[in-house]
């Protein structure tokens, strides 16, 4: 073989090698993404940041609010109040993983995220998402107890009861959380880091990877149907039978109240589930990515800032509560005057 050859061939074979390599290392090293926010015009980026500023902070003062007053206040040791607790807490949670870097990427237009903060938001995210479905169902079956079958209430959402319907929501969504990060962590990310999405949100990863996605596609959607859809028919199941009773009522005055306080909390159900579920659910073939992310925005940033207005503000306990901190604070800053 004559010399020119063997060294055109020898420059093929280290250029090929060199290519698997570069190919090789950025398949593996993963070390940062880059996440995307809403396309908009320059000038409606100040409105974004605005709104979005402003139900992160409605958000977290409204559920601390919540938590202070269930703590503080004896009247409020109930196990309604007691689940409206751990859901305001889940919800503070929620929002302080996603809104302040969604936030931080409207001013600066930095969209870098590295591996493990990524990983960390995904992880808290699942968790408390996971955690608000059966939360929600805890709180539907507490009314459906209370309404149902009131004269057994007591005996029936007894301490053990309470905690169960408690902790169980936190622990599923935590195993579950943690199952997702592990099988991210063994996927190849080889031709895009690029997430079309303002977190890291599991769906859109996978939909990145260079592997093959099916059994994972199909283990996402199961957990969808167990986690939330199974939940979100039994809240509605709870919901109609609290209804069925409801019409029952005979004093109008109290059936109106009722009414008014199911439609309530039906529309944050169906705002939350219906929303979050069509996003994993629904393929992305018939929704655009830029609707992934509004649809993404509704769940994350305006649910859980109606849930203490909604589920709370309105009760006369809870006000009462408030005017009692309120009146009691006015005579302490008297007293030291």
């Amino acid at each position: 073989m004559p010399s020119e050859i063997r060294s055109v061939l020898y420059y093929n074979c280290i250029q090929s090698l060199l290519r698997m390599k570069v190919y090789l290392i950025n398949c593996t090293s993963r070390s940062e993404f880059y996440l995307s926010v809403l396309s908009l015009p320059d000038s409606l980026q100040p409105v974004l940041f605005s709104w979005v500023l402003s139900l992160f902070l409605l958000t977290v003062l409204g559920n601390v609010t919540i938590t202070a007053l269930v703590y503080t206040t004896p009247g409020l040791h109930t196990p309604m109040y007691y689940f409206l607790c751990n859901l305001a807490v889940e919800d503070v949670l929620y929002v302080c993983t996603t809104l302040p870097k969604f936030l931080a990427m409207t001013i600066s237009l930095d969209t870098r995220i590295m591996l493990p903060g990524c990983l960390a938001q995904m992880f808290v995210f699942l968790s408390c998402a996971v955690a608000e479905f059966l939360l929600l169902g805890s709180m539907a079956y507490d009314r459906y107890v209370a309404i149902c079958v009131p004269l057994r209430y007591t005996s029936i959402m007894n301490r053990n009861m309470c905690i169960g319907l408690s902790c169980v929501p936190w622990i599923v969504g935590l195993v579950n959380a943690l199952m997702n990060v592990v099988l991210v962590l063994t996927l190849s990310f080889c031709h895009s880091h690029n997430i079309n999405q303002f977190f890291c949100d599991l769906k859109t990863i996978i939909s990145l990877s260079t592997d093959d996605t099916t059994r994972v596609q199909m283990l996402v959607l199961l957990q969808s149907v167990f986690l939330g859809l199974v939940p979100f028919v039994t809240i509605l199941i709870s919901y109609t039978c609290i209804i069925s009773s409801i019409i029952r009522i005979h004093s109008s005055a109290r059936r109106l109240k009722a009414f008014s306080s199911c439609s309530s909390h039906l529309t944050i159900v169906i705002l939350f589930c219906g929303v979050s579920i069509s996003s994993y659910m629904i393929p992305q073939s018939l929704h655009s990515q830029e609707q992934d992310k509004v649809l993404s925005l509704i769940y994350t940033a305006l649910v859980p800032m109606f849930n203490p207005l909604v589920y709370s503000f309105r009760n006369k306990q809870v006000l009462g509560a408030i005017d009692t901190v309120v009146k009691r604070y006015s005579k302490g800053r008297c007293r030291q005057k």
